[in-house]
């Protein structure tokens, strides 16, 4: 088993810990701003350390993970869930999911009257 470190790079912690598949995903999140750290948008080299709040939104979806040991590794799953509490909202049932209306992909720009119509479900008349 690795030994945990006192403090290590947010990018680093949340590769380990598996919420993103590759480390330059996790870095790339970061420069995006898809990453903060105890409510702030942070760089990939800041350090976190046991007690910090992650929140992270990848793949249209939102983590909220407290941070209980650091690892600097990739370690295996078991381990790696053992590193952070997840309080992350439930993701949406599939029946919402199926029920968003979806444009067929590559169906082009919309035209001027479905933009109409997109404009007066969102209530922006």
């Amino acid at each position: 088993m690795l030994k945990p470190v006192s403090s290590t790079r947010i990018d680093a912690w949340i590769w380990a810990v598996r919420i993103v598949k590759t480390r330059t995903a996790a870095a790339e999140a970061c420069k995006a701003g898809h990453v903060k750290l105890n409510g702030v948008a942070v760089k990939p080299s800041q350090t976190v350390s046991p007690g910090d709040r992650v929140r992270v939104w990848v793949d249209h979806r939102q983590y909220d993970v407290e941070v209980v040991e650091t690892l600097r590794k990739r370690v295996g799953a078991p381990l790696a869930r053992a590193a952070y509490i997840d309080h992350s909202p439930p993701p949406p049932p599939k029946e919402i999911i199926a029920s968003i209306p979806r444009r067929d992909r590559g169906a082009g720009r919309p035209t001027k009257r479905e933009r109409r119509e997109i404009d007066r479900l969102m209530g922006r008349s």
